[in-house]
């Protein structure tokens, strides 16, 4: 069956400037919405020489469209994946070069040893592929499984490796909100060492910079609440476990972390099975455009419910009639620092 070429290229006063190109492709080709879906599904069309995918892409001025198609066949739109695929994150930004999602505490970023089939990689992946929107999702940061928040992906090889240069000189605006255990004492501070790897993958700060990469973490209250204190925090380095650890180790682990100082929050009433910590936050410049990006969270319900709950119960303590105990020696009365730094 012989193919038929259409093409278009968009002027300065064209009314397609701003308008989405599944219009300008249905002017071209005709026939009816479900068949110029087809066409963008089948890898029909291109922009600017380059396979477009995504029929709600907006035209400028200087585009060039051109769809190339067998003459009298009738292309349907192919079959989209169910929507359960999509659970466990959200789309927030996407466009030809990246996709910003939201991702749930309980999903892996990327697989740990192959065999985990419903990552958040490949999810992401599944979405950009059946949507037509790009030809698969590649992985720019992660966030580990128990922390919720913001994260990209790049659409293309090119387009992760530019943004990935971006978070090894440190440009990226990077916040997270957490819930550690105890009162935190200074309003802000920083912690800087050099992370190792021990035992089972753990995580361990070390003076010896060949032995360890630097992390700098930085920190400031944002409130104390009993036996709590959300902080908010800005890092500089990336490193896997960064936040975990700097907080263990300042004797304010992450509650709900059981590999670092889980003894030093268990009796605190955090009952949810993730940590109390949320990338909030992310800042950068788009890879292509140059353009200022910046993306922001909300606190997830598990957090905002467990402050409410701490606060009223708060309350509760002060109303209650105190009954006055006896004195105690001073041999019997301990005192733990509120931030203390220890290295291994």
């Amino acid at each position: 069956m012989p193919f038929l070429t259409r093409n278009l290229v968009v002027e300065n006063l064209s009314p397609f400037i701003g308008g989405r190109i599944d219009r300008c492709v249905q002017e071209l080709v005709g026939g009816s919405r479900s068949h110029v879906t087809g066409l963008f599904d089948y890898d029909c069309v291109t922009l600017n020489g380059d396979v477009e995918t995504n029929p709600g892409q907006s035209l400028k001025a200087g585009d060039r469209v051109l769809v190339r198609f067998e003459e009298n066949r009738r292309y349907s739109p192919r079959r989209r994946p169910q929507r359960q695929q999509h659970r466990g994150f959200s789309i927030v930004f996407e466009d030809r070069h990246l996709v910003v999602v939201e991702k749930s505490a309980d999903l892996l970023t990327v697989p740990t040893d192959g065999r985990e089939p419903h990552t958040l990689l490949y999810r992401v992946n599944e979405h950009v592929k059946h949507e037509g929107r790009g030809r698969g999702a590649f992985v720019v940061h992660r966030l580990d499984r128990g922390v919720s928040g913001l994260l990209m992906f790049g659409k293309t090889k090119e387009d992760a490796r530019l943004m990935q240069n971006q978070f090894r000189q440190r440009k990226p605006e990077r916040q997270y909100d957490a819930l550690v255990a105890g009162v935190v004492g200074p309003e802000s501070g920083e912690f800087r060492s050099y992370l190792a790897t021990g035992r089972n993958l753990t995580r361990y700060s070390t003076d010896d910079e060949e032995d360890g990469q630097l992390a700098v973490t930085h920190y400031q209250v944002t409130e104390r609440l009993p036996d709590t204190t959300h902080v908010s925090i800005q890092l500089e380095t990336g490193r896997r476990n960064q936040i975990r650890v700097h907080f263990a180790e300042a004797q304010h682990p992450v509650l709900g972390d059981n590999r670092y100082r889980r003894d030093l929050w268990e009796h605190i009433p955090w009952a949810h099975k993730r940590f109390a910590l949320h990338a909030s936050t992310l800042g950068f410049n788009h890879p292509v455009t140059g353009e200022s990006m910046r993306f922001s969270s909300p606190l997830p319900v598990e957090m905002t419910k467990f402050m409410s709950f701490s606060k009223r119960l708060d309350k509760v303590l002060q109303n209650e009639p105190r009954i006055q105990a006896a004195p105690r020696s001073a041999a019997g009365t301990s005192k733990t620092s509120g931030r203390h730094r220890k290295r291994r």
